[in-house]
C-alpha cells in the first residue's frame, strides 16, 4: 500500500493552513496598529476638523455680513464741500480720509464759514445757503431751520450716525464735584451766579458758551422749561472749544459745556459729574478719573456705556444733514450717511472716539 500521496496531502493541507493563519494574523495585526493610530490621532483630525470648519463658517459670515465703504452702491464721482460741527473734528480727520482713500471717486473739502465760528448752526446755515453740499451737526434740526429749507424748495433730512455725551468743564482747582442738568441751564441763564449756590467756594461763575447763532452743541432741548430763553448777560462769548478751554485754564470760576470727546481729554480742565438729579450724578469719563498731574502721560477716556445706555443725562447725537433736493447735494448726502453707517464706517467712528449707534 503507497502512503507517500496522503502524507503529501498531509503536509500540503498544513502548509496551507499555516500560509493562511500567517497571512490573516498580519492582516489582524495591521488592523490592530491602524486602530490604535486612529484612536490616537483622532482628537487632533477632529479638532483640525472643526477649526476648519469655524473657520470657513467665520470667513463666509465675514464676506456676506460685513459691509465695507467699497460696499456702498450710487457713491457720486465730484469733488464736494462740507463742514458744521466741530465736535465731529476726529471724524474728519481719521474716518474721513479712510473713505477717500478707499473712495478715491469723491473728493471732500471742508470749509469753514466766512462770518462767525464753525459749528453745528453755522454747518447748518451754509448749507441752507447753498455753500455746503451737506453738513455735519451734533444737535437735531430746529423748526426754524426747516421751515426755511421749506420756503427755499426743498427739506432737510436728519440721518444719525454716532452718538456723544454733552461734558461741562471748569478750572482744574474748583472745589466742585458735580451739577445737576437744571443746575447748569439756570448758571447759562444768569439765574445762579456764584458756586456757593451750588455747594462750591465763594467764587463768581464766568460762563464761557459760543454765540447761539454758531454753537455746536445745546442745554436746551426742544423739550426743555428753558427752552428760547436768552442767555445771562454774565455769558462771555468765545470762538471755539479750543478758545474756552484756553481761557478756562487762567479762569478759576469759568465753566463751559461742549462736545465730551472734545474736552473729557483735555489736560488743563477737569469735567465734572452731571446727573439729572444731585443723587444721579455720573461722570462723562471712565472712572478713576485721571488727574491733570498724570495727563499727557494718561488721558481720560470717554464713558462710553453711561452715553450708550442713556444713563448719562446729556447726549449729543451726531447727525448728517441731508438737502433733500433730488440733486448732487442729495446724492452725496444719502451717499456719506450710508458709508458712516457700514461696519466698517461705524467701526472707524469708534475708532475717533464716539459711540456708533449700530
Amino acid at each position: 500500500m503507497d502512503n507517500t500521496n496522503p502524507k503529501k496531502a498531509l503536509v500540503n493541507t498544513e502548509i496551507g493552513l499555516f500560509l493562511r493563519g500567517l497571512i490573516i494574523g498580519k492582516v489582524l495585526t495591521l488592523m490592530v496598529i491602524g486602530g490604535l493610530l486612529w484612536w490616537l490621532l483622532k482628537p487632533n483630525l477632529l479638532s483640525g476638523s472643526r477649526v476648519n470648519s469655524s473657520s470657513n463658517q467665520s470667513l463666509n459670515t465675514v464676506s456676506t455680513t460685513t459691509s465695507t465703504f467699497q460696499t456702498v452702491a450710487d457713491v457720486p464721482t465730484d469733488s464736494f464741500n462740507y463742514g458744521g460741527s466741530t465736535a465731529w473734528a476726529s471724524i474728519r480727520q481719521l474716518v474721513d480720509s479712510q473713505i477717500q482713500s478707499d473712495r478715491p471717486e469723491i473728493q471732500l473739502r471742508y470749509l469753514d464759514p466766512l462770518n462767525g465760528s464753525p459749528g453745528s448752526s453755522s454747518g447748518i446755515r451754509m448749507l441752507l445757503d447753498g455753500k455746503l453740499d451737506f453738513a455735519q451737526s451734533s444737535r437735531s434740526l430746529t423748526d426754524e431751520e426747516q421751515a426755511i429749507a421749506k420756503e427755499r424748495g426743498f427739506t432737510l433730512e436728519q440721518r444719525q450716525v454716532g452718538m456723544d455725551g454733552i461734558a461741562v468743564v471748569v478750572n482744574p482747582s474748583l472745589k466742585v464735584s458735580g451739577l445737576t442738568v437744571e443746575q447748569l441751564q439756570q448758571i447759562y441763564l444768569g439765574q445762579i451766579t456764584n458756586w456757593n449756590q451750588v455747594g462750591g467756594p465763594n467764587l463768581p461763575i464766568t460762563p464761557l458758551s459760543q454765540r447761539p447763532e454758531d454753537v455746536d452743541t445745546v442745554i436746551f432741548p426742544s423739550n426743555s422749561n428753558f427752552k428760547g430763553q436768552a442767555f445771562g448777560s454774565n455769558v462771555q462769548y468765545v470762538y471755539s472749544t479750543t478758545d474756552a478751554v484756553r481761557q478756562l485754564s487762567k479762569t478759576p470760576g469759568g465753566v463751559y459745556y461742549a462736545s465730551a470727546r472734545s474736552v473729557v481729554f483735555q489736560c488743563s480742565v477737569k469735567a465734572l459729574l452731571l446727573g439729572r438729579t444731585s443723587g444721579q450724578l455720573i461722570p462723562p469719563y471712565r472712572e478713576p478719573m485721571i488727574s491733570p498731574e498724570q495727563c499727557p502721560r494718561q488721558r481720560n477716556q470717554l464713558n462710553t456705556p453711561a452715553i450708550k445706555n442713556g444713563s448719562y443725562p446729556m447726549i449729543a447725537n451726531l447727525f448728517v444733514i441731508i438737502k433733500q433736493n433730488k440733486g448732487r447735494e442729495q446724492q452725496i448726502g444719502d451717499a456719506y450717511a450710508k458709508l458712516l453707517l457700514t461696519d466698517q464706517g461705524q467701526r472707524a467712528i469708534e475708532q475717533a472716539g464716539f459711540v456708533a449707534v449700530r
